[in-house]
């Protein structure tokens, strides 16, 4: 699967049925910059997109998947399981996000307790400055990353 053919299949198939961005966007219920990244290959649609895009473009999924039509394509996909494997390569990603952000909130504590340690000398003075700020960055990255993780989940429950 590769998200540029794709992405120019997609772009191909709305053009054919004389769809502006804007107006396949509003068919589906997405902006018109989340068309314009599928169709340059930025990310892919959403498993709960999958399907209504595939039926407003008049495709099959496997043809979304390969990124060309059946009677080109060697590949033979059960939207079922195409589904299931989008979903579940949209968790992973969620689930690295979580990971990412407890682990640099945990570096940015150890870091901080580390910066309180040296002192004295100017060196170490600077040091334990420089870990301090560097603690400080870490937490506000790993905070933003929970951050986003909770909202982009909050937002797929439907504001739950």
């Amino acid at each position: 699967m590769n998200q540029i053919t794709t992405g120019k299949f997609i772009a191909k198939k709305r053009k054919e049925k004389n769809l502006t961005q804007e107006q396949l966007a509003e068919k589906i219920g997405v902006s018109n910059k989340t068309i314009s990244k599928w169709e340059t290959g930025k990310c892919m649609p959403d498993y709960c997109i999958i399907e209504i895009l595939c039926q407003e473009l008049s495709i099959t999924l496997a043809e979304l998947m390969n990124g060309e039509e059946d009677e080109k394509s060697i590949h033979t996909y059960d939207n079922e399981q195409i589904i299931e494997m989008i979903k579940e390569m949209q968790n992973l990603k969620n689930t690295k996000i979580l990971i990412s952000g407890f682990f640099l909130i945990i570096m940015g504590g150890v870091m901080l307790v580390l910066s309180q340690i040296f002192g004295g000398t100017n060196i170490q003075d600077f040091l334990s400055g420089f870990m301090l700020g560097i603690s400080i960055c870490q937490m506000l990255i790993g905070i933003f990353l929970l951050g986003y993780y909770w909202a982009h989940i909050h937002k797929k429950n439907g504001g739950i």
